[in-house]
């Protein structure tokens, strides 16, 4: 059979073996290239990555195993392989190819395919961290994206993507149509910011620390981040100021509290705050793709446009190694490029001349589509789209 991208929507229904492990090489390939000069002996070796198939956390994952660091990694991520109701998901596909690239460079890349909630699967990491990292973790990475948490109790708490206290009217952007479709979000209910917090706020983040230090597994020194976004004024009303918003500030407050559950193992805790960016869960963010292809056309215009692995880099290379780079708030910024005056100016002069008529030509939406597509490996030069694959082989991918 050959595989064809199917797109509904801002969804992806379909991924590309091969054009997943090409957007794998060429990460590594970015990596390599980058001028890395960091000493390797202050560098995590065993990192623990939550949410390592896609977006940020595969490519931390890419940028510190195959940089300077070389370090061992253990992903936990909850796909779908294939099977006979479909070819399965790209992150199934990451997880597979990254684990080949590395080991050929000799490292130790261990996947968890499960529900990163779980009790079963937080046990299968400790046991995995005893057993493979010398019983100790110097990095943990929480880049977990997800619509719904289940609770211990029994409760499954879903976000709601909304405006806080008043309506919000804005245009999103469908892949499938390419309508630009106005739409109007009525506010959130106190429920759905309660349980927006609960999805995508801290709490998650914390309780994996309190099992891993309860496990005692915490190597000394050991430093801990998550991914964050704040963004300019001109997205304040979808994200800052709404139910994400909400959830990301108690991010960051948890991010002081684990700090000082760290401190007895001389470690830390970070936020990161991280560029826009066409990520699996950026693009159902309502409102959000005008803003962002009115980015990209600012930032390729002035030649400061990054991907999520050129991100990583500067993240491991310059802000977070050798030492912490932080703002008054414990943040650490790597949107600094997004947020810099000229490139905002020339974005807002881009969103006010943006319509239906006319996103395509005024924004980058090739791009944001384009990367869109490349994150379930579609669109990428040097792949043979059609070669033709069986199905029995693909699933037997996952079993070697």
């Amino acid at each position: 059979m050959k595989i064809e991208p199917i797109v509904k929507g801002v969804v992806a229904r379909s991924a590309h073996p091969l054009g997943c492990k090409q957007a794998i090489l060429n990460q590594i390939k970015a990596v390599d290239s980058a001028n890395d000069v960091l000493d390797q002996s202050i560098l995590p070796k065993r990192v623990l990555v939550l949410g390592g198939s896609s977006g940020f956390g595969l490519a931390s994952r890419i940028a510190l195993a195959f940089g300077a660091a070389q370090a061992d990694t253990i992903s936990v991520s909850y796909e779908k392989g294939p099977s006979d109701k479909g070819v399965g998901t790209a992150g199934w596909y990451n997880n597979i190819y990254f684990k080949q690239s590395a080991q050929q460079a000799h490292r130790k890349a261990i996947n968890i395919n499960g529900d990163a909630f779980a009790q079963d699967i937080r046990k299968q990491v400790i046991q995995a961290i005893k057993e493979e990292f010398d019983g100790q973790v110097d990095l943990i990475i929480y880049s977990l994206a997800t619509g719904a948490r289940p609770g211990a109790n029994g409760e499954l708490w879903r976000s709601a993507i909304k405006p806080i206290g008043e309506s919000l009217t804005g245009a999103s952007i469908t892949f499938d149509s390419e309508q630009w479709l106005e739409s109007t979000l009525a506010p959130a209910t106190e429920q759905e910011i309660y349980e927006t917090q609960k999805v995508m706020g801290g709490e998650d983040w914390a309780n994996w620390i309190d099992e891993l230090i309860n496990a005692d597994v915490i190597a000394k020194g050991a430093q801990s981040i998550a991914f964050s976004y704040i963004g300019p004024s001109s997205t304040h009303a979808t994200y800052h100021q709404g139910t994400l918003g909400r959830a990301k500030v108690d991010l960051h407050q948890t991010s002081h509290a684990i700090n000082l559950k760290l401190a007895p193992f001389a470690g830390s805790a970070y936020a990161v705050v991280c560029k826009a960016l066409v990520t699996k869960a950026s693009v159902y963010i309502p409102t959000f793709a005008p803003y962002v292809i009115a980015l990209y056309k600012a930032m390729k215009e002035q030649g400061v446009h990054e991907t999520p692995i050129e991100q990583m880099i500067r993240l491991f290379n310059a802000h977070l190694y050798p030492s912490p780079r932080v703002d008054q708030e414990r943040l650490i910024r790597i949107d600094d490029l997004e947020l810099n005056p000229r490139v905002q100016t020339r974005v807002d002069q881009i969103l006010s001349e943006l319509t239906k008529h006319n996103f395509k030509l005024l924004g980058d939406y090739k791009g944001f589509k384009q990367e869109f597509m490349q994150l379930n490996g579609f669109e990428i030069e040097g792949v043979d789209y059609e070669h033709e694959f069986d199905l029995e082989q693909l699933i037997a991918l996952g079993v070697q």
